[in-house]
């Protein structure tokens, strides 16, 4: 039974930063609701800030008698709670269908951030240089470090290609920089390495909101264009090496221009977007515990959802029409707690969502076509319990389409335990990201090291 706070408790202002730890699966999740009064009650935005969420509108909140719901559409989250005479709120977080003891205070949450032992500390043992060039098609200024070996000498050099999402330089996200730490380990280990940020990021010009991943590949080729002005840089092996969204791009920039001494597919799609993003979805609601019969219905409503997108040509008659099936396809949902999230904001976020540039760039995209083209060596690396580019299906479906086009110079190996990220994980859950001390796991680096030193003979990084 829960003991409700005194009455003189149930007339405070609920209003202000609400602080609390979200303990899932032995993972700790900060959360951090804003809550304002305004004329018709209250509003709120929730931040997560061990996933690098900030700003999440909030669909509904009320409060009366001490208690505390919110309701937050975009992520199907409800929280229930109760406001004690300590001040603090005791309640339930509730999140496809599954429950969990939240707590809220006034007081910042303490939770220890993971070290990052992987992180390089200056001074560095390899030259750092700040830089930016241009891609003149579009008018951007990217820009970015560029890090050579100490030594005088010409050597082989990668581009970094981030993943989805606006990245800086560093790729960093969930409180880790994997491409500082890969481009650490490269650039001691002889190899030169450019990493930017993404245009309309940091120090980069540019909107990224507009932007395709066609777009962006033209932004990392101008990165090679740039590396190919530098003295110290062998002109005839400048390679690239893309992360999941990046392993798009880096084949549409080796199939056009043929100066690509080699790619580096890190958790690389082989399949069409629409196809992964539905595994994607499936895989993770199912390490959340989601049952089938939920997972198969969310499928379905996604593939239909999908299908109006790629079956379009106008995007304002794409926009009412996903409207339309979203609300018939909702009212299908059994009630139950989870569908209060279900919302008309849900829907308006849903679809704006699915209708911006990108993701409907992303949705068509099938990369076999494009892999078909590719001529110069390939190497493709995926974790075994990567549940965004599953390494079951993807690998394969590279190495068919690479095969098609008579490109036999292929490596391609999946490492067990790893994540999206590369990282030794326990169940692959995107959530647990942020939890694991290691950034790339060594044997990735490593793998990486030694093909890239073979594709360029420089077997101990000088020529």
């Amino acid at each position: 039974m829960i003991c409700l706070a005194s009455p003189e408790g149930w007339g405070q202002d609920i209003g202000g930063d609400w602080n609390g730890i979200l303990k899932v699966q032995g993972f700790q999740l900060r959360l951090v609701f804003h809550i304002q009064k305004n004329e018709s009650g209250y509003g709120a935005t929730m931040d997560s800030p061990d996933q690098g969420a900030k700003g999440i509108p909030v669909t509904s909140v009320s409060y009366g008698n001490a208690v505390l719901k919110l309701s937050v559409a975009s992520i199907g989250v409800t929280y229930e709670g109760v406001l004690g005479d300590d001040g603090n709120i005791t309640g339930t977080f509730t999140q496809m269908g599954q429950s969990f003891p939240l707590n809220l205070s006034r007081q910042p949450a303490e939770k220890e951030n993971p070290a990052r032992p992987q992180e390089p500390e200056r001074p560095y043992p390899y030259r750092e240089e700040e830089v930016s060039f241009e891609n003149r098609e579009d008018g951007i200024t990217l820009a970015g470090t560029l890090t050579m070996p100490q030594d005088d000498g010409v050597f082989p050099a990668v581009v970094l290609i981030s993943g989805s999402g606006a990245q800086n330089r560093d790729e960093e996200l969930l409180g880790h920089k994997p491409f500082l730490v890969i481009a650490d380990y490269l650039t001691r280990n002889g190899i030169a390495v450019l990493r930017f940020d993404d245009r309309g990021t940091a120090a980069s010009t540019g909107n990224f909101k507009t932007a395709t991943s066609y777009d962006f590949s033209k932004d990392a080729e101008a990165g090679v264009k740039y590396l190919q002005t530098r003295n110290g840089i062998d002109k005839k092996q400048i390679g690239l090496i893309g992360h999941s969204e990046g392993a798009i791009v880096a084949p549409m920039i080796a199939a056009r221009n043929s100066d690509i001494a080699f790619i580096v597919l890190l958790a690389g799609p082989g399949l069409r977007s629409d196809r992964i993003l539905l595994l994607q979805q499936d895989l993770i609601a199912e390490a959340s515990g989601v049952g089938e019969a939920d997972r198969k219905q969310a499928g379905s409503i996604n593939e239909g959802a999908f299908d109006l997108v790629l079956r379009s040509t106008d995007t304002e008659q794409l926009k009412t029409d996903l409207t339309a099936y979203l609300e018939q396809a909702v009212k299908r949902i059994p009630a139950d707690a989870a569908k209060e999230a279900y919302t008309g904001d849900f829907i308006k976020a849903t679809v704006e969502s699915l209708t911006n540039p990108w993701m409907r760039y992303l949705l068509g995209y099938d990369p076999a076509p494009v892999l078909e083209k590719v001529k110069c060596p390939v190497l493709a690396l995926n974790g075994e319990k990567d549940l965004q580019v599953p390494a079951k299906e993807n690998p394969e479906a590279i190495r068919a389409a690479l095969a098609r086009g008579g490109n036999k110079r292929v490596t391609t190996k999946v490492f067990p335990g790893l994540n999206h990220l590369f990282q030794e994980c326990n169940t692959g859950l995107p959530a647990e990201y942020a939890t694991i001390e290691q950034t790339v796991s060594p044997a990735v680096l490593n793998e990486m090291l030694m093909w890239i030193r073979k594709q360029t003979a420089y077997p101990d990084g000088t020529k």
